[in-house]
């Protein structure tokens, strides 16, 4: 089933909130937003919505969104126009990721603990960035397996309270804000961690 172009809009304003602002949350509200269509037909832009509902169904809308809000560096800057002109690719890359989860996940922590012991990648010196914050920069580790060692972890809460960086501030939300969407087994993926942190000792 095609979505409208307003229906294109509010799922766009939604997102966007979730992603940006603090106090908004997609899966509490719904996905609801003061949104109309006088402010839409107001919109310079509004034509990028009428192209996105003749390209995206229905069911594929939300995640067409979330992964490109997630794989922003910056969500707060992403823009309808860039999402439209380059979304497509992300959200395909996206859905390789998140079919291929749990294989993903056991690649990545094999690549970390082959070459960190595991009480350190959360440890913090000074003013440096903890060695699991630097792998996820390099492109070492993805979002995904960052939310998933938060999940298992909670070491998002830690890092909030000791680091005082703009860096951090922006992963930190991206955490809290991408979570909800990743749907998966926790103890499973523990225990994935686990053989592989004893493979690695």
């Amino acid at each position: 089933m095609k979505v409208t172009p307003i229906e294109a809009y509010k799922t766009y304003i939604s997102v966007k909130n979730h992603f940006t602002k603090p106090n908004y949350d997609y899966i509490k509200y719904n996905g609801k937003v003061k949104a109309g269509e006088k402010s839409f037909y107001s919109r310079k832009d509004r034509f990028w919505f009428e192209r996105l509902s003749r390209q995206k169904k229905d069911n594929e809308i939300l995640d067409f969104f979330v992964s490109n809000f997630a794989s922003a560096t910056d969500p707060q800057t992403l823009w309808i126009g860039e999402i439209i002109k380059s979304g497509t690719d992300i959200y395909g890359d996206w859905m390789k990721r998140i079919q291929s989860l749990s294989y993903n996940f056991k690649q990545e922590v094999e690549f970390l603990f082959s070459s960190e012991k595991f009480e350190d990648i959360f440890k913090i010196k000074g003013s440096s960035h903890p060695l699991i914050l630097k792998y996820y920069m390099k492109g070492n580790i993805s979002l995904e397996t960052l939310v998933i060692f938060d999940m298992i972890f909670s070491f998002s809460k830690n890092f909030d309270k000791k680091l005082n960086d703009p860096v951090w501030d922006i992963v930190s939300m991206k955490i809290k804000k991408y979570s909800p969407f990743i749907h998966i087994d926790v103890s499973r993926y523990k225990r994935v961690l686990k053989e592989v942190i004893l493979e690695n000792k």
